[in-house]
């Protein structure tokens, strides 16, 4: 697609923040920034940074220079697109294609820093200008898309392409263009495109309610403590830091537990009092159904019916429909049976997590059933008694730093030739001043790609983690890639170290695979550069490199007691390769669940009335046969900001087709040596490189010679 396209793309998938809400005062209060004129000679946002790699220059960007700025590069960016439209010349690849591919600028780097920002560090300020731009972006977006003709340019280049001697690529650039304009309605009539639009500003509008909404209800949720007592089985490290969170909200004397995006939160594992785990889920669960101006229900219920309207107008059965048709799976049908073919065996396995869990509940004569605010507690128990494992014997050896620099960063070094390296930079600004900038160099020395990492959790930055961009990959200007990983680990008391579980090691490696996946795309033309690709092979590479975590190589380099440099011993080890596939019926099972909940939602006709939330979502649940009590969904219909908030609409199926993906091309790595460069560059050249360049699924059957097939997940999961 072109640049054009991606922009709004990229837009869409920004949205998809989670949590988080500013509690420092805005910087920039001097001017609005709507009366503010655009003037490059002031705006840093107007012309390319002149930082190495064009690193955005944060020192400089002020919150009233975006607004100006947006406005700017969309005045621009019109400008530019009507020149090509209305181009006297005949079409041709380069004076169209290509032109729409240079084209947009300016907006493409506001709309990169603003976004990036607004998930990672919000404020007041700009919520604001995100609910104000946001439905000018959807705007321009239909401007550009539904322009009759520019799509006439767009279609003669296609319908002449099999004759213009088009390379593949390029010939692949010209097929995604022609989908991506008929699939945003460029061959509707007059009156529909006109309803199009309605529906456009109206579900961008609602889709950015949606996430303000809920970056205010669970900040506003975070469950207050009174008395230190009922935070009995919490580390003296938590305690404190419970403390401090509370001390930061005028709370003083108080203990606060933040909540995370998901369902299930981390506390709960560890609070032996049972009142405050349910406290702490029914927080969680009813985040946004409080009645009060955070409420997402009524906007959940008008995103849906929008949605399924907008998918009828554009020949399409049902959203899902639509929203499928140009990934990997192609259909709903698809992406359904993969998931509920799942299902038997994930919740039988849960059923027996279940009963294991209850056996230690009525030996210790609870008197109770286990409910879902007990499973993380008693599950941590079971698995203390089976494998013998504790999360805290395990935090000392992963240090958070030493797991980036030894783990992360040596595996691709390890992987990717023996000379990926990575230098720390400290005179490139950032948004935050605990981000740590990293200049990565390609095995031959030269320069490769900017790293930027912000990994712990604050008020002002959403939920979960992710990777993006700043700059992405063009080899139409020879731009280079700077990249950044975002997530939300506890943040230590001060004086103490960043210790991390396992799950937080894995979730660093998952993101540093989404990083690799742009640092080393070699694409020309940027809309299908990097990870600019389908959602159901986006999180291929992260998940891939997740593997490298327990590689006995990787891991006995990283693995070392922060106090004593000692290596874990081989007892703890083997008990965490042993417990790999523990509690995995409960994890597959809530996967599942929300996964089965967004398709629900997505398949509704058009005609469907506005359904109530609690009753939808509860017979979605049964008709799937993922009704289990014990086991509420990984994020349920109010809170779920990858389907309402942002870009994985009818898409958070995606995590497990991605996945099928990743064990079965680990397979490969098994069969051909592993951890080696030799291997390592296969998957660089044939996968991380080549961004969307190639149909996706020939792309992955030239790296595996074959298929995938679903089994190595299955026994990797422990389901079979």
């Amino acid at each position: 697609m072109s640049r054009t396209v991606i922009l709004a793309a990229a837009i869409s998938l920004a949205l998809a923040a989670c949590s988080g809400k500013e509690s420092t005062p805005v910087s920039d209060t001097q001017t609005p920034a709507a009366q503010q004129p655009a003037d490059a000679s002031t705006n840093p946002l107007l012309s390319a940074s002149t930082l190495p790699f064009q690193a955005p220059p944060f020192d400089r960007i002020k919150d009233s220079d975006y607004l100006p700025a947006f406005n700017e590069g969309m005045k621009q960016h019109l400008a530019e697109v009507r020149k090509i439209a209305d181009n006297a010349e005949p079409a041709t690849f380069d004076n169209t294609i290509e032109a729409l591919e240079r084209s947009g600028e300016t907006l493409d780097r506001v709309s990169r820093v603003f976004f990036g920002l607004v998930q990672a560090d919000t404020n007041e300020a700009r919520q604001k200008i995100q609910e104000e731009v946001a439905p000018k972006l959807a705007e321009h977006q239909d401007e550009i898309s539904l322009d009759p003709k520019l799509f006439a340019r767009i279609k003669t280049i296609y319908d002449q392409r099999a004759s213009l001697g088009l390379d593949p690529v390029q010939t692949r650039l010209v097929e995604r263009d022609y989908q991506e304009f008929v699939r945003a309605g460029a061959q509707l009539s007059d009156a529909d495109k006109a309803s199009l639009r309605k529906l456009n500003v109206e579900e961008t509008t609602l889709a950015t309610k949606f996430h303000t909404r809920l970056v205010a209800a669970t900040a506003a949720a975070a469950v207050v403590v009174d008395d230190k007592a009922r935070l009995a089985g919490l580390s003296e490290e938590e305690i404190n830091t419970a403390a401090a969170d509370a001390k930061a909200r005028n709370l003083d004397g108080k203990f606060l537990l933040p909540l995370q995006n998901t369902t299930q939160q981390p506390v709960l594992a560890s609070l032996s009092d049972r009142d405050q785990r349910a406290a702490v889920l029914k927080a969680s669960e009813t985040r946004a159904e409080r009645g009060d101006g955070n409420d997402t229900r009524e906007t959940v219920q008008r995103l849906a019916q929008l949605r399924a309207q907008k998918a009828k107008l554009l020949g399409f059965e049902n959203y899902a429909a639509y929203s499928l048709a140009d990934q990997m799976a192609k259909t709903p049908a698809a992406a359904m049976k993969l998931l509920t073919d799942t299902v038997p065996a994930a919740t039988s396995k849960a059923r027996g997590e279940i009963t294991e869990m209850q056996k230690v509940i009525d030996a210790q004569k609870g008197g109770f059933q286990l409910a879902a605010s007990d499973w993380d507690f008693y599950a941590e128990q079971v698995r203390k008694a089976q494998y013998d494992l504790d999360e805290s014997q395990i935090k000392p050896y992963f240090e958070l730093d030493n797991v980036l620099q030894n783990g992360v960063f040596y595996a691709a070094t390890q992987l990717y030739g023996y000379g990926i390296t990575f230098k720390p930079r400290t005179d490139i600004p950032t948004y935050h001043p605990v981000m740590k900038v990293y200049e990565v160099f390609d095995k031959d020395g030269t320069s490769l790609a900017l790293f930027y990492t912000d990994y712990f959790k604050r008020d002002s930055k959403s939920g979960g983690a992710w990777m993006d961009v700043f700059v992405e990959q063009n080899g139409l200007t020879g731009a280079k890639p700077v990249v950044y990983n975002v997530c939300n680990f506890t943040k230590p008391a001060a004086g103490q170290p960043a210790l991390l579980s396992f799950d937080d090691v894995t979730t660093m490696f998952h993101e540093f695979g989404h990083a690799l996946h742009g640092m080393f795309s070699n694409v020309k033309y940027p809309s299908i550069a990097g990870t600019s690709t389908s959602r159901d092979f986006v999180e291929f590479p992260s998940q891939f490199n997740e593997h490298w975590a327990l590689d006995p190589k990787v891991f006995a380099n990283y693995a070392k007691n922060y106090k004593t440099g000692e290596p874990m011993p081989q007892a703890l080890v083997d008990k965490i390769l042993k417990a790999r596939t523990f509690n995995q019926g409960y994890a597959t099972t809530e996967y599942l669940s929300a996964a089965l909940l967004d398709l629900a939602w997505h398949t509704q006709p058009a005609d469907a009335k506005l359904q109530d939330v609690a009753p939808f979502e509860a017979a979605a649940l049964k008709k799937f046969k993922v009704d289990l009590p014990q086991v509420p969904p990984r994020y349920r219909t109010t809170y779920f900001d990858h389907i309402w908030g942002g870009g994985y609409s009818a898409g958070y199926y995606a995590y497990f087709w991605a996945e099928v993906l990743d064990h079965d091309s680990f397979e490969w790595f098994k069969e051909h040596g592993g951890l080696k460069p030799e291997n390592g560059q296969v998957f660089r050249d044939k996968i991380l490189s080549r961004g969307n360049s190639v149909e996706l699924a020939d792309l992955y059957r030239e790296f595996r010679g074959k298929d995938p097939s679903v089994e190595p997940l299955l026994v990797n999961r422990g389901l079979k």
